[in-house]
């Protein structure tokens, strides 16, 4: 992260005392350098879960960041592949990267899209929703599919306590309650407010319906439980 390809710690501070927007703009150059962007792998095995449930017509990525989820997106789809995310420099890397797709500025908890898309996904972009805007965001993805359409997204298992991962992510979210407290504009980024259980409760009160599968190919935990499940929630009706 701190290598001369990547943010150092300066830069990573001043993107943590701004705005998400402000942040991810001041981030975007480097972004897809740190461990913040989606790795290959959970991309790739996302790509193959939705494989033998394709293919696709028009995907969309919400939440595009840099355009890494295309990775994700174009082997299963045959239309068009447009991306939404309200960082202007996180687009502007995503158009560099991928021409050839459609990238929309937008806020994705009140998306304007209405039943254009067959697949919808998204990558590691929950943390930036609070839970009470959730409802809003689901609801704009379930108004851009078209009737039979899927959303799907990868979630991580929880990890346990006796993990340090656990009070990694933890103390990371403490330190994010009490930097929103005391400072302004505030910076939405939480690992722990997006439990499956939750989710799911949120996806059904849009209208989904919802189920999950394993993401086998990233492995799976001490106690046999898989690593990763992917969230597939499907828009009602005939495709």
């Amino acid at each position: 992260m701190f290598s001369p390809h990547g943010p150092s710690l300066r830069e990573l501070a001043v993107q943590a005392l701004s705005s998400v927007e402000d942040g991810y703009d001041l981030l975007a150059p480097k972004f897809d350098r740190t461990p913040f962007r989606t790795p290959d792998a959970v991309l790739d095995a996302t790509a193959g879960a939705l494989r033998p449930l394709g293919p696709f017509g028009d995907g969309l990525d919400v939440c595009c960041g840099t355009g890494a989820g295309v990775r994700a997106l174009e082997p299963v789809c045959r239309g068009r592949i447009t991306g939404v995310d309200f960082s202007e420099g996180m687009l502007a890397q995503a158009r560099e990267a991928h021409p050839d797709a459609a990238w929309v500025r937008a806020d994705v908890r009140n998306l304007s899209f209405a039943g254009e898309f067959d697949l919808a996904v998204s990558f590691g972009a929950l943390g930036h929703v609070l839970p009470s805007e959730r409802p809003a965001l689901f609801a704009g993805v379930h108004r851009a599919l078209r009737p039979g359409g899927l959303f799907a997204f990868p979630i991580g298992a929880p990890q346990p306590p006796t993990s340090g991962l656990y009070w990694a992510l933890l103390g990371f979210d403490l330190a994010m309650r009490v930097r929103n407290a005391v400072w302004r504009p505030p910076f939405v980024m939480y690992y722990r407010t997006c439990p499956l259980g939750a989710v799911r409760d949120d996806l059904a009160a849009a209208g989904f319906d919802v189920e999950t599968v394993p993401l086998a190919a990233l492995g799976r935990r001490a106690d046999g439980g898989p690593r990763y499940r992917l969230v597939l929630a499907r828009r009602p009706g005939a495709p």
